[in-house]
């Protein structure tokens, strides 16, 4: 089914409607001393003078910048400086965008993206399903596979703590009660810290196991060209993976993999010497990273799942159909013909021959074939 001119039309608004939301959120970075919303009396005493000397504060560009009462932006190592810093003027920025800005945004595009996939799903549909030839190919090991799912599993755990712990208070505390949340919060704390270096060693893993596979090649540019074929339903020829797998290696896996992992260690890990300056551009980065990471991954399940059918069966089973790989994968499909495994690939399987029906009794001749 191809998509109809109204759905388009919907799917552009919402996402030019993100974009405005996105570039207004800039206007909400500073908070000015007549708009501040500061958590206790004392910090609103401190705004107060601040706002009324007519010798600002020294800024992050200062090496003045540090203050023994108050630091709007200090950068120096702990010690007798950082610690004897009652109250950081950047706390309450910090928790105006995290709380206001970013917060709306990330829950914004955590809502939007998986109503823009199923709209997608009902109005181009999925990936046309090619005849079964009852033949299997082998496309992953027992490695790759035990390696991407251990990924995937503390993956799908960091995001759900992580939800909890950034949404929780206002989405679950209401009808919850402070009871029953507090040990929600709790456990997905002691949760999302815990699994949080699992996650990073899997990630190592999976980065060096599928890497020599992801490499982009010049044929890679067709398949960019047509868009993958995911509105035309056409299949174009790719090899092992396509461009569109490669992109979330290298941008997803990779990149938003680096920025998880290290922003969520230096939070992890506070006895290093970060100061509270440097915890809280942690924090934003790594709330806006976890927020891009699962959104691409809701697109990574739904095309490989639901949005093609018998992708699933390869990475849970290690085997696809023959013709499923001749349609989605032809270039790969001709090496396993070959004999010839691309670099980190298992090696091929022949394809299995299908069982086939007993052959029928030979007719008497006196009686002629059976009617």
């Amino acid at each position: 089914m191809r998509a109809t001119p109204f759905s388009l039309r919907t799917v552009l608004a919402l996402l030019l409607a993100l974009c405005a939301a996105f570039m207004l959120s800039t206007s909400w970075a500073a908070v000015p001393n007549d708009r501040a919303q500061p958590a206790y009396a004392e910090e609103q005493t401190m705004l107060q003078v601040e706002g009324d000397t007519q010798a600002p504060a020294p800024g992050l560009g200062s090496s003045q910048s540090g203050r023994v009462h108050m630091d709007r932006h200090y950068l120096g190592q702990y010690g007798s400086t950082e610690a004897n810093v009652i109250v950081q003027r950047g706390g309450n920025t910090w928790r105006h965008l995290r709380n206001g800005p970013i917060a709306m945004i990330a829950g914004t595009l955590l809502l939007v993206v998986p109503l823009l996939i199923v709209l997608f799903y009902n109005t181009v549909g999925p990936a046309r399903e090619e005849p079964r030839s009852g033949r299997k190919l082998q496309r992953f090991s027992r490695w790759d596979r035990q390696i991407h799912w251990a990924t995937a599993i503390s993956f799908i755990l960091l995001a759900v703590t992580g939800l909890i712990i950034m949404f929780g208070k206002k989405i679950m505390l209401p009808w919850m009660g402070h009871d029953v949340f507090s040990w929600f919060a709790w456990i997905s704390k002691y949760l999302h810290n815990f699994a949080g270096p699992l996650f990073i060693l899997c990630s190592v893993l999976m980065f060096f196991t599928f890497l020599r596979r992801n490499f982009f090649q010049r044929i890679d540019w067709q398949w960019v060209k047509q868009g993958g074929g995911l509105l035309n339903h056409k299949h174009v020829p790719a090899p092992y993976f396509n461009a569109g797998e490669k992109t979330w290696f290298w941008l997803g896996v990779t990149a938003l993999g680096l920025v998880m992992s290290i922003t969520g260690l230096v939070l992890n890990f506070v006895n290093f010497g970060q100061t509270r300056y440097v915890l809280q551009v942690a924090n934003y980065l790594h709330v806006i990273g976890a927020t891009l990471y699962i959104v691409a991954a809701m697109g990574h399940i739904y095309i490989g799942t639901w949005g093609t059918p018998g992708a699933y069966e390869a990475m849970r089973h290690g085997t696809v159909d023959e013709n499923w790989a001749k349609a989605h994968h032809a270039l790969w499909y001709e090496q396993a013909k070959q004999g010839i495994a691309p670099r980190g690939a298992p090696p091929p399987i022949p394809p299995s021959t299908p069982p086939h029906a007993p052959a029928p009794a030979p007719s008497s001749p006196r009686t002629g074939p059976a009617h």
